[in-house]
């Protein structure tokens, strides 16, 4: 390293003047930083509110914290009293009982969830298991003597589907007796798995039907789909990981054959949809499954009918379709075909149609103005009745029907003029028109758990510098009672500090981009920090982790410690705002949001003189990682220091609904090229200048780890030096190696951009 270089890097850590000596991080700053981190900071935050469920008595339960401990609560709303939501020691001592060999259960720190009314008990899950604790205690529920696959329960949870041997089981959960239900599945032609090449569950995907006597599902074909191989480290012969991974351009890929097993009589059937197979591809995301399930799926309430979308291998058509549960006729009813990708919520996982066969209509999404809302449309033309909401603005995510009423709620972002367009509040509106309705007034950040019948909701809101209140409100936004309000004064006082919001201008120089600056505790305006972005560039989430409160957002308040400015900015090509700054570079995907991040940092530069520009790092895992690379080969004079962990530095090479979906089908040309030729980092690896780190876990089930290695293999080709770990045992989110490259991170880091040495061999560990 360059003489003058480490200097004024030792210099900018102290805050010394030229003539001072230089400064050294010791293992007391790692360990202060290591304070920050999130396993560290959330037991010091009192009031906060977790685990939020809905009883069917309508009253509510949640974890809620104070003094490292946390208590689960019920919350009554009749009545207005708030009481244990059971005997915690009874509970800690039942999961020890059964579990005698395990880690012994603290009473003051149950990770529950899973709750259920059981007549006068609360059914809760936890550890894999399931407890009933009523007045009298707590014990473990027997478990039924049958397979161990994991299922998909009935609507009134007396049953579950599961998948053995490519066919689907039913399972009685009382007495443990299980049924066949289809004999024609095979090797990778089977019915309801899930596999969506970076994913591959034992899980059964299907939807019930409210009744309980049908299931939707499918037969997958996967047999002419490519397979993914990872070799795995191992004493003696290597042990083999395969399964079905389709790629970008293959001419075969995973298929679904739309199937009803009918439960009804004493035989089940299997009714096959009359249509060709369809694309395994959803509205929500790159695989079949949303945030709740296959909600691409939806049945009438008699179940005698279900509604579903088809989508094309590119995403460019969503077709709404209704088929008879009995004979499997199809009904072609609308569909909607953009010039890029469509999607049915302007973020991931999230499906915003509705089937209303009750009324003869459907509720449809669409972004055709550039901003997403909602429109009612005639379930027998397919044609537009009226559009529900409008404006520059985007419905987020639909939470509540009443029939009865006519009143939908939904979550929206970017209505609220003045307000960080991110923030998500609650509104209703009518479906016979009206106007739309705020029910989360407070300039903040609002996170939404409505009761299944849409009669209350619970409310935390809450910015990234102001402490979380929970509220219970009515349908009508009224509020019914305050749940909690955290306190942050242990946190403050360990020396957390709140990170800072930003906007700055985008590429175009009009577009504001919205961020969040972490600073060291012991910030000193008179000094020069260097800075470090973290990226993941999208196109289905941005950089910023969270506009919600957090005790910590991942290592970045433990970065800032160790002496630098860490920031996240949510550039062009990300969602939550209009469907053309999400499509800025549709096709384009190597852009990686970059010439944004560069137009931030020159701006945050020329705004504050305690930022040094010429010191930039940068890292990312995954998509972030893939940026991150392509940010040191393409944009050498401007990032210095780069660590890409995980990246998909090829997106021919990754599953093929990722890149297909925003990037586009693969489109070969006469000269032997393609639209996605340039689009890979090895391509441009020859520009390398700066220092370059590369991170993979060489059994990532995701991201399979030659796309690291066909960088490193570009790199040797160029002559490059840089700096390469392989993690043997470790798959895409590092899992117990998280803590060792988190230390590398931050070593990394301190070498490279303040000039100094790391304390040797720092051990970062979980806290205990």
């Amino acid at each position: 390293m360059d003489a003058k270089y480490w200097l004024l890097g030792a210099l900018a850590v102290s805050g010394m003047g030229m003539g001072d000596a230089a400064a050294q991080v010791t293992a007391a700053d790692y360990e202060r930083a290591a304070k920050m981190l999130g396993d560290r900071t959330a037991p010091l935050v009192d009031g906060g509110v977790r685990g939020v469920a809905w009883l069917d008595d309508g009253s509510v339960v949640y974890g809620a914290s104070a003094g490292g401990k946390t208590a689960w609560l019920r919350f009554d709303p009749a009545s207005g009293t708030t009481a244990p939501a059971f005997d915690h020691k009874a509970l800690a001592a039942a999961i020890d009982k059964a579990n005698p060999k395990g880690k012994p259960a603290d009473p003051d720190k149950l990770m529950a969830g899973g709750f259920k009314r059981d007549g006068d008990a609360l059914r809760i899950d936890l550890r894999g298991s399931a407890y009933r604790c009523d007045a009298a205690g707590c014990a473990a529920l027997a478990k039924p003597a049958s397979g161990t696959e994991p299922g998909a329960a009935s609507p009134d949870g007396s049953r579950a589907a599961f998948v053995r041997d490519w066919n689907l089981w039913l399972r009685d959960l009382a007495s443990g007796k299980e049924t066949q239900l289809t004999f024609d599945g095979k090797p990778d032609y089977g019915y309801a798995t899930d596999n969506a090449g970076w994913k591959h569950t034992d899980n059964a995907i299907l939807v019930w039907s409210p009744d309980g006597n049908r299931i939707a599902t499918f037969q997958q074909d996967q047999r002419k789909t490519s397979t993914m191989t990872l070799v795995a480290t191992n004493a003696g012969a290597p042990k083999v990981e395969q399964w079905k991974y389709p790629f970008v351009g293959d001419e075969h890929i995973t298929m679904i054959e739309r199937v009803v097993i009918d439960l009804s009589a004493d035989t089940p059937k299997t009714v096959r949809l009359q249509m060709p197979p369809d694309q395994h591809r959803s509205t929500c995301s790159d695989d079949v499954v949303c945030s709740e399930g296959w909600e691409d799926v939806q049945w009438a309430k008699d179940g005698k009918t279900l509604a579903f979308v088809s989508t094309d291998r590119g995403h460019k058509s969503a077709k709404l379709r209704v088929a008879d549960a009995a004979t499997g006729a199809v009904r072609d009813v609308f569909e909607e075909t953009v010039a890029t990708q469509y999607q049915s919520a302007p973020a991931l996982d999230s499906v915003n149609w509705r089937y209303l066969p009750e009324s003869g209509e459907f509720l449809w999404f669409s972004q055709k103005s550039d901003w997403g809302h909602l429109y009612l449309h005639d379930l027998a033309t397919g044609k537009q009745k009226r559009q529900l909401t409008r404006g520059d603005w985007n419905v987020a995510k639909v939470a509540h029907l009443d029939a009865a009423s006519r009143t939908l709620w939904f979550e929206g972002v970017g209505r609220e003029a003045g307000r960080d367009p991110y923030f998500v509040h609650f509104y209703k509106v009518g479906l016979d028109g009206g106007d739309v309705q705020l029910l989360t007034p407070e300039d903040a950040n609002h996170a939404i758990a409505p009761s299944k019948d849409g009669k209350r909701f619970v409310d935390i809101h809450s910015t990234i510098g102001t402490a979380p209140v929970a509220l219970l409100r009515d349908a009508d936004g009224r509020q019914v009672a305050e749940l909690a309000r955290a306190d942050l004064a242990r946190l403050q006082a360990a020396g957390w500090v709140a990170p800072e919001s930003f906007t700055v201008k985008a590429r175009d120089g009009k577009t504001d981009l919205y961020g969040q600056m972490f600073k060291p505790s012991a910030f000193d305006a008179s000094r020069k920090y260097p800075i470090i972005t973290y990226i993941y560039p999208g196109p289905q989430v941005g950089s910023v982790r969270s506009r919600s409160f957090q005790p910590a957002h991942g290592d970045h308040q433990a970065l800032a410690e160790l002496g630098f400015i860490v920031i996240a900015v949510d550039g062009m090509g990300t969602p939550m705002r209009s469907k053309s700054f999400q499509d800025a570079w549709y096709g384009d995907m190597i852009d990686n949001t970059l010439p944004d991040q560069v137009a931030a940092l020159k701006q945050l530069a020329a705004r504050h003189p305690w930022i040094d520009a010429a010191r930039t790092g940068i890292w990312g895992h995954s998509g972030g990682g893939n940026a991150t690379a392509t940010a040191l080969f393409r944009y050498p004079d401007v990032y210095k220091v780069g660590i890409a962990e995980s990246g998909n530095h090829d997106n021919l090479l990754y599953e093929d609904d990722w890149a297909e979906r925003y990037h586009g089908l693969l489109e070969k040309k006469a000269d032997g090229t393609s639209n996605y030729t340039g689009q890979d980092n090895a391509a441009y690896a020859k520009n390398l200048k700066g220092k370059l780190f590369l991170l993979h876990g060489m059994m990532d089930d995701n991201v399979p780890p030659q796309m690291t290695l066909l960088v490193v293999d570009a790199l040797v080709k160029a002559n490059k030096d840089f700096d390469l770990l392989l993690l043997p045992h470790a798959r895409h989110g590092f899992g117990a190696d998280s803590y060792y490259v988190m230390r590398r991170r931050w070593d990394y880091f301190v070498r490279h951009l303040l000039g100094v040495e790391p304390p040797p061999q720092f051990e970062l560990k979980p806290a205990m």
